[in-house]
Protein backbone atom coordinates (compact mmCIF):
# COMPACT_ATOMS: atom_id res chain seq x y z
CA UNK A 1 0.00 0.00 0.00
CA UNK A 2 2.22 3.10 -1.33
CA UNK A 3 1.29 6.52 -1.50
CA UNK A 4 3.00 7.03 -5.05
CA UNK A 5 0.78 7.97 -8.37
CA UNK A 6 -1.49 4.63 -8.98
CA UNK A 7 -2.71 5.98 -12.26
CA UNK A 8 -1.85 4.55 -15.75
CA UNK A 9 1.39 4.76 -17.18
CA UNK A 10 2.82 4.85 -13.23
CA UNK A 11 3.65 0.90 -13.26
CA UNK A 12 1.32 0.78 -10.58
CA UNK A 13 -1.44 -1.33 -12.59
CA UNK A 14 1.22 -3.89 -14.48
CA UNK A 15 2.60 -4.23 -10.60
CA UNK A 16 -0.31 -5.29 -9.04
CA UNK A 17 -1.40 -7.76 -12.57
CA UNK A 18 2.31 -9.06 -12.38
CA UNK A 19 2.45 -9.46 -8.37
CA UNK A 20 -1.08 -11.11 -8.99
CA UNK A 21 -0.07 -13.54 -11.77
CA UNK A 22 3.39 -14.04 -10.12
CA UNK A 23 1.81 -15.63 -6.66
CA UNK A 24 -0.94 -17.42 -8.54
CA UNK A 25 1.00 -18.95 -11.38
CA UNK A 26 3.57 -20.33 -9.02
CA UNK A 27 0.34 -21.59 -6.68
CA UNK A 28 -0.24 -23.42 -9.89
CA UNK A 29 3.18 -25.13 -10.11
CA UNK A 30 3.24 -26.39 -6.81
CA UNK A 31 -0.64 -28.37 -7.28
CA UNK A 32 1.23 -29.87 -10.28
CA UNK A 33 3.87 -31.21 -7.90
CA UNK A 34 1.76 -31.99 -4.92
CA UNK A 35 -1.65 -32.78 -6.63
CA UNK A 36 -2.52 -35.54 -3.88
CA UNK A 37 -2.50 -32.95 -0.93
CA UNK A 38 -3.14 -29.30 -2.96
CA UNK A 39 -6.10 -30.25 -5.23
CA UNK A 40 -9.33 -31.05 -5.27
CA UNK A 41 -10.26 -34.61 -6.54
CA UNK A 42 -13.14 -33.89 -8.24
CA UNK A 43 -11.87 -31.46 -10.50
CA UNK A 44 -8.57 -32.72 -11.12
CA UNK A 45 -11.36 -35.46 -13.11
CA UNK A 46 -12.14 -32.90 -15.56
CA UNK A 47 -9.63 -30.46 -15.91
CA UNK A 48 -8.32 -30.55 -19.64
CA UNK A 49 -4.82 -30.42 -18.38
CA UNK A 50 -3.26 -29.47 -22.07
CA UNK A 51 -5.05 -25.83 -21.34
CA UNK A 52 -4.19 -25.43 -17.99
CA UNK A 53 -0.82 -26.07 -18.42
CA UNK A 54 -0.97 -23.34 -21.16
CA UNK A 55 -2.56 -21.18 -19.08
CA UNK A 56 0.03 -21.51 -16.45
CA UNK A 57 2.71 -20.89 -18.73
CA UNK A 58 0.80 -17.65 -20.12
CA UNK A 59 0.37 -15.96 -16.57
CA UNK A 60 4.25 -17.03 -15.99
CA UNK A 61 5.11 -15.28 -19.10
CA UNK A 62 2.22 -11.99 -18.00
CA UNK A 63 4.05 -11.68 -14.84
CA UNK A 64 7.00 -11.48 -15.78
CA UNK A 65 6.76 -8.86 -18.84
CA UNK A 66 4.57 -6.93 -16.57
CA UNK A 67 6.95 -6.67 -13.84
CA UNK A 68 9.58 -5.87 -15.44
CA UNK A 69 7.69 -3.17 -16.65
CA UNK A 70 6.97 -2.12 -13.24
CA UNK A 71 10.25 -1.72 -12.12
CA UNK A 72 11.39 0.27 -15.01
CA UNK A 73 8.13 2.63 -14.45
CA UNK A 74 7.89 2.50 -10.72
CA UNK A 75 10.19 4.23 -8.26
CA UNK A 76 8.44 1.67 -5.54
CA UNK A 77 9.92 -1.95 -6.96
CA UNK A 78 7.85 -3.75 -4.42
CA UNK A 79 5.01 -5.10 -6.71
CA UNK A 80 7.46 -5.60 -9.78
CA UNK A 81 9.66 -7.35 -7.65
CA UNK A 82 7.26 -9.78 -5.89
CA UNK A 83 6.15 -10.58 -9.39
CA UNK A 84 9.22 -11.29 -10.76
CA UNK A 85 10.82 -13.18 -8.12
CA UNK A 86 7.38 -15.58 -7.61
CA UNK A 87 7.51 -15.97 -11.81
CA UNK A 88 11.25 -17.02 -11.25
CA UNK A 89 10.90 -19.39 -8.52
CA UNK A 90 8.10 -20.75 -10.44
CA UNK A 91 10.16 -21.31 -13.67
CA UNK A 92 13.12 -22.65 -11.56
CA UNK A 93 10.66 -25.23 -10.13
CA UNK A 94 9.42 -26.58 -13.63
CA UNK A 95 6.97 -24.10 -14.74
CA UNK A 96 3.64 -25.87 -16.37
CA UNK A 97 6.06 -28.67 -17.52
CA UNK A 98 6.10 -30.34 -14.15
CA UNK A 99 4.73 -33.99 -14.99
CA UNK A 100 2.49 -35.37 -12.57
CA UNK A 101 3.50 -39.54 -11.87
CA UNK A 102 1.05 -41.74 -11.96
CA UNK A 103 -2.84 -41.39 -11.17
CA UNK A 104 -3.92 -39.17 -8.65
CA UNK A 105 -6.60 -41.20 -6.00
CA UNK A 106 -8.86 -39.71 -3.59
CA UNK A 107 -7.24 -38.09 -0.34
CA UNK A 108 -7.52 -35.45 2.31
CA UNK A 109 -6.65 -32.15 0.35
CA UNK A 110 -6.22 -28.08 1.07
CA UNK A 111 -8.02 -27.44 -2.54
CA UNK A 112 -5.45 -24.66 -3.74
CA UNK A 113 -6.32 -25.15 -6.92
CA UNK A 114 -10.08 -24.34 -6.56
CA UNK A 115 -8.57 -21.27 -5.13
CA UNK A 116 -6.47 -20.20 -7.36
CA UNK A 117 -8.78 -21.30 -10.30
CA UNK A 118 -12.17 -19.30 -9.05
CA UNK A 119 -10.26 -16.52 -7.92
CA UNK A 120 -8.40 -16.40 -11.89
CA UNK A 121 -11.89 -16.70 -13.33
CA UNK A 122 -13.80 -13.76 -11.36
CA UNK A 123 -11.45 -11.58 -11.08
CA UNK A 124 -11.04 -11.89 -14.72
CA UNK A 125 -14.85 -11.42 -15.42
CA UNK A 126 -15.89 -9.04 -12.71
CA UNK A 127 -12.68 -6.73 -12.19
CA UNK A 128 -13.07 -5.11 -15.87
CA UNK A 129 -16.91 -4.64 -15.47
CA UNK A 130 -16.18 -2.67 -12.00
CA UNK A 131 -13.78 -0.60 -13.84
CA UNK A 132 -16.15 -0.07 -16.72
CA UNK A 133 -19.53 0.01 -15.34
CA UNK A 134 -19.31 0.83 -11.67
CA UNK A 135 -21.98 2.30 -9.19
CA UNK A 136 -19.42 3.62 -6.97
CA UNK A 137 -16.77 5.58 -9.38
CA UNK A 138 -15.10 6.67 -6.56
CA UNK A 139 -14.45 3.10 -4.97
CA UNK A 140 -10.41 1.90 -5.81
CA UNK A 141 -9.78 -1.69 -7.07
CA UNK A 142 -7.94 -2.11 -3.42
CA UNK A 143 -10.22 -0.43 -1.57
CA UNK A 144 -10.30 -0.49 2.79
CA UNK A 145 -10.37 -3.86 4.00
CA UNK A 146 -9.73 -5.70 0.91
CA UNK A 147 -6.91 -7.83 2.52
CA UNK A 148 -9.83 -9.16 4.99
CA UNK A 149 -12.05 -10.25 2.17
CA UNK A 150 -9.43 -11.63 0.34
CA UNK A 151 -8.39 -13.69 3.24
CA UNK A 152 -11.92 -14.83 3.55
CA UNK A 153 -11.98 -15.74 0.28
CA UNK A 154 -8.80 -18.16 0.61
CA UNK A 155 -9.95 -19.52 3.75
CA UNK A 156 -13.28 -20.81 2.02
CA UNK A 157 -11.44 -22.16 -0.93
CA UNK A 158 -8.92 -24.43 0.55
CA UNK A 159 -11.46 -25.99 3.46
CA UNK A 160 -13.88 -26.44 0.97
CA UNK A 161 -13.53 -30.27 2.09
CA UNK A 162 -14.00 -29.30 5.52
CA UNK A 163 -17.11 -27.43 4.63
CA UNK A 164 -18.73 -30.49 2.41
CA UNK A 165 -18.06 -32.57 5.29
CA UNK A 166 -19.90 -30.17 7.84
CA UNK A 167 -23.05 -29.35 5.84
CA UNK A 168 -24.02 -32.62 4.14
CA UNK A 169 -23.28 -34.91 6.47
CA UNK A 170 -26.39 -33.54 8.75
CA UNK A 171 -28.48 -33.91 5.96
CA UNK A 172 -27.21 -37.22 5.49
CA UNK A 173 -27.53 -38.75 8.59
CA UNK A 174 -31.13 -37.46 9.24
CA UNK A 175 -32.54 -38.56 5.85
CA UNK A 176 -30.43 -41.41 5.03
CA UNK A 177 -33.84 -43.00 5.17
CA UNK A 178 -35.19 -41.15 1.93
CA UNK A 179 -32.30 -42.43 -0.33
CA UNK A 180 -33.82 -43.78 -3.44
CA UNK A 181 -37.10 -43.39 -2.25
CA UNK A 182 -40.13 -42.68 -4.99
CA UNK A 183 -40.40 -39.39 -5.19
CA UNK A 184 -36.65 -38.86 -5.72
CA UNK A 185 -36.66 -41.42 -8.24
CA UNK A 186 -39.55 -39.40 -9.64
CA UNK A 187 -37.33 -35.64 -9.68
CA UNK A 188 -34.46 -37.95 -11.78
CA UNK A 189 -36.71 -38.91 -14.34
CA UNK A 190 -37.41 -35.00 -15.25
CA UNK A 191 -35.44 -32.99 -17.42
CA UNK A 192 -32.42 -31.18 -16.27
CA UNK A 193 -33.33 -28.11 -16.69
CA UNK A 194 -36.70 -28.88 -14.49
CA UNK A 195 -34.79 -29.59 -12.00
CA UNK A 196 -32.07 -26.83 -12.24
CA UNK A 197 -35.38 -24.63 -11.59
CA UNK A 198 -36.86 -26.70 -8.84
CA UNK A 199 -33.29 -26.39 -6.93
CA UNK A 200 -33.59 -22.33 -7.35
CA UNK A 201 -36.73 -22.80 -6.16
CA UNK A 202 -36.54 -24.70 -3.24
CA UNK A 203 -33.16 -23.72 -1.92
CA UNK A 204 -34.46 -19.90 -2.15
CA UNK A 205 -37.27 -20.43 -0.06
CA UNK A 206 -35.11 -22.69 2.47
CA UNK A 207 -32.32 -19.87 2.24
CA UNK A 208 -35.10 -17.06 2.73
CA UNK A 209 -36.08 -18.11 6.18
CA UNK A 210 -32.41 -19.43 6.99
CA UNK A 211 -31.23 -15.67 6.47
CA UNK A 212 -34.15 -14.09 8.41
CA UNK A 213 -33.79 -16.12 11.22
CA UNK A 214 -29.80 -15.03 11.58
CA UNK A 215 -31.87 -11.40 11.48
CA UNK A 216 -34.15 -11.82 14.10
CA UNK A 217 -32.62 -14.39 16.64
CA UNK A 218 -29.68 -12.43 18.45
CA UNK A 219 -27.06 -14.86 18.58
CA UNK A 220 -27.26 -15.84 14.88
CA UNK A 221 -27.12 -12.24 14.27
CA UNK A 222 -23.63 -11.93 15.67
CA UNK A 223 -21.93 -14.28 13.40
CA UNK A 224 -24.25 -12.66 10.45
CA UNK A 225 -23.30 -9.30 11.29
CA UNK A 226 -19.75 -10.34 10.23
CA UNK A 227 -21.16 -10.37 6.66
CA UNK A 228 -22.60 -6.83 6.88
CA UNK A 229 -19.54 -5.31 8.37
CA UNK A 230 -18.14 -4.60 5.23
CA UNK A 231 -18.94 -0.75 4.40
CA UNK A 232 -18.09 -1.34 0.52
CA UNK A 233 -19.68 -3.16 -2.18
CA UNK A 234 -17.83 -5.16 -4.57
CA UNK A 235 -17.05 -9.11 -6.36
CA UNK A 236 -14.97 -9.73 -3.20
CA UNK A 237 -17.65 -8.18 -0.81
CA UNK A 238 -19.55 -11.09 -0.45
CA UNK A 239 -16.61 -13.96 0.74
CA UNK A 240 -16.74 -12.58 3.96
CA UNK A 241 -19.05 -15.01 5.85
CA UNK A 242 -18.07 -16.14 9.58
CA UNK A 243 -17.61 -20.02 9.45
CA UNK A 244 -20.64 -20.64 11.78
CA UNK A 245 -22.54 -18.62 8.76
CA UNK A 246 -21.12 -20.75 6.55
CA UNK A 247 -21.97 -24.26 8.01
CA UNK A 248 -25.43 -23.56 9.54
CA UNK A 249 -26.82 -21.59 6.56
CA UNK A 250 -25.45 -24.41 3.82
CA UNK A 251 -26.73 -27.61 6.17
CA UNK A 252 -29.98 -26.41 6.46
CA UNK A 253 -29.85 -25.37 2.72
CA UNK A 254 -28.65 -28.91 1.22
CA UNK A 255 -31.07 -30.07 3.37
CA UNK A 256 -33.82 -30.55 1.22
CA UNK A 257 -32.03 -29.92 -2.20
CA UNK A 258 -30.76 -33.96 -0.09
CA UNK A 259 -33.95 -35.18 0.67
CA UNK A 260 -35.77 -34.55 -2.93
CA UNK A 261 -32.42 -36.06 -4.31
CA UNK A 262 -31.78 -33.86 -7.67
CA UNK A 263 -29.22 -35.74 -10.14
CA UNK A 264 -25.87 -34.49 -10.11
CA UNK A 265 -25.47 -32.74 -13.37
CA UNK A 266 -28.39 -30.17 -12.56
CA UNK A 267 -26.69 -29.62 -9.23
CA UNK A 268 -23.35 -29.31 -10.09
CA UNK A 269 -24.76 -26.42 -12.58
CA UNK A 270 -26.71 -24.82 -9.79
CA UNK A 271 -23.80 -24.88 -7.95
CA UNK A 272 -21.71 -22.91 -10.75
CA UNK A 273 -24.78 -20.71 -10.99
CA UNK A 274 -25.25 -20.03 -7.51
CA UNK A 275 -21.21 -19.41 -7.16
CA UNK A 276 -21.15 -16.56 -10.12
CA UNK A 277 -24.61 -15.35 -8.71
CA UNK A 278 -23.30 -14.43 -5.41
CA UNK A 279 -20.39 -12.90 -6.62
CA UNK A 280 -22.59 -10.90 -9.51
CA UNK A 281 -24.72 -9.17 -6.14
CA UNK A 282 -22.70 -7.65 -4.36
CA UNK A 283 -20.57 -6.53 -7.45
CA UNK A 284 -19.53 -2.99 -7.33
CA UNK A 285 -21.41 -2.76 -11.04
CA UNK A 286 -24.50 -0.25 -11.83
CA UNK A 287 -26.38 -2.41 -14.41
CA UNK A 288 -30.00 -1.70 -14.58
CA UNK A 289 -32.51 -4.80 -15.72
CA UNK A 290 -35.64 -3.38 -16.24
CA UNK A 291 -38.78 -4.99 -15.10
CA UNK A 292 -36.56 -8.35 -15.00
CA UNK A 293 -35.04 -6.94 -11.66
CA UNK A 294 -38.93 -8.15 -9.81
CA UNK A 295 -37.88 -11.57 -11.28
CA UNK A 296 -34.14 -12.38 -10.12
CA UNK A 297 -31.74 -11.42 -7.83
CA UNK A 298 -29.60 -7.97 -8.80
CA UNK A 299 -26.85 -5.63 -7.59
CA UNK A 300 -29.58 -3.28 -6.79
CA UNK A 301 -31.66 -5.84 -4.82
CA UNK A 302 -29.18 -7.24 -3.27
CA UNK A 303 -27.00 -3.64 -2.03
CA UNK A 304 -30.28 -2.67 -0.18
CA UNK A 305 -29.76 -5.75 2.06
CA UNK A 306 -26.32 -4.66 2.72
CA UNK A 307 -27.44 -1.07 3.41
CA UNK A 308 -26.86 1.04 6.34
CA UNK A 309 -29.81 3.34 5.50
CA UNK A 310 -32.73 2.67 7.81
CA UNK A 311 -35.16 2.28 5.27
CA UNK A 312 -33.05 -0.92 3.86
CA UNK A 313 -32.21 -2.60 7.42
CA UNK A 314 -33.89 -6.19 7.56
CA UNK A 315 -35.21 -5.94 4.20
CA UNK A 316 -34.69 -8.30 0.82
CA UNK A 317 -33.65 -11.54 2.67
CA UNK A 318 -34.12 -14.01 -0.21
CA UNK A 319 -30.75 -14.40 -3.09
CA UNK A 320 -32.37 -15.12 -5.92
CA UNK A 321 -36.14 -14.57 -6.19
CA UNK A 322 -37.73 -11.11 -5.41
CA UNK A 323 -40.97 -12.48 -5.25
CA UNK A 324 -40.11 -14.39 -1.97
CA UNK A 325 -39.77 -11.26 -0.34
CA UNK A 326 -42.63 -9.77 -2.21
CA UNK A 327 -44.89 -12.69 -1.11
CA UNK A 328 -43.55 -12.42 2.96
CA UNK A 329 -43.32 -8.62 3.30
CA UNK A 330 -39.85 -7.47 3.71
CA UNK A 331 -39.03 -6.21 -0.49
CA UNK A 332 -37.40 -3.10 -0.39
CA UNK A 333 -36.26 -1.99 -4.06
CA UNK A 334 -37.30 1.35 -4.43
CA UNK A 335 -36.94 2.75 -8.35
CA UNK A 336 -33.69 3.40 -9.51
CA UNK A 337 -32.37 4.60 -5.82
CA UNK A 338 -29.25 2.68 -4.85
CA UNK A 339 -28.50 2.99 -1.03
CA UNK A 340 -25.97 5.84 -0.04
CA UNK A 341 -23.89 3.71 2.86
CA UNK A 342 -23.03 0.12 3.48
CA UNK A 343 -22.76 -1.52 6.99
CA UNK A 344 -23.62 -1.70 10.17
CA UNK A 345 -24.98 1.59 12.02
CA UNK A 346 -22.23 2.26 14.49
CA UNK A 347 -19.76 -0.16 13.06
CA UNK A 348 -19.64 -2.71 16.09
CA UNK A 349 -17.87 -5.23 14.30
CA UNK A 350 -13.85 -4.89 14.31
CA UNK A 351 -12.06 -4.89 11.57
CA UNK A 352 -9.79 -7.79 10.16
CA UNK A 353 -9.81 -11.28 9.84
CA UNK A 354 -9.34 -12.35 13.05
CA UNK A 355 -10.65 -10.03 14.96
CA UNK A 356 -14.02 -10.34 13.53
CA UNK A 357 -13.54 -14.49 13.62
CA UNK A 358 -13.65 -13.98 17.67
CA UNK A 359 -16.29 -10.93 17.43
CA UNK A 360 -19.68 -13.04 18.06
CA UNK A 361 -18.41 -14.57 21.45
CA UNK A 362 -16.35 -12.10 23.06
Amino acid sequence: MSTEDTRFGSGWISGVISASLGILGFGAVACLHYPQILTTPNLREVYPMGLIRGLIHLALIVAFAFGILSLILRRNKLLGGIGVGFTLLAALWGGSAVEISGPVGQSNHIGLDFFILDLFVLALVFVPLERLYPKLSRQTLFRPEWLTDLAYFFSSHIMVQIFMLLTLAPAAFFFRWAIDSPWQRAIHAQPGWLQFVEMILVADFSGYWIHRLFHVVPFLWKFHAVHHSSTSMDWLAGSRLHLVDIIVTRALAFAPLYVLGFSPQPLTAYLVFVSFHAVFIHANVRFRFGKWKWAVGTPQFHHWHHAADREGVDKTFAIHLPALDWLFGTLHLPGDRWPAVYGIEGNPVPQGFARQFTYPVR
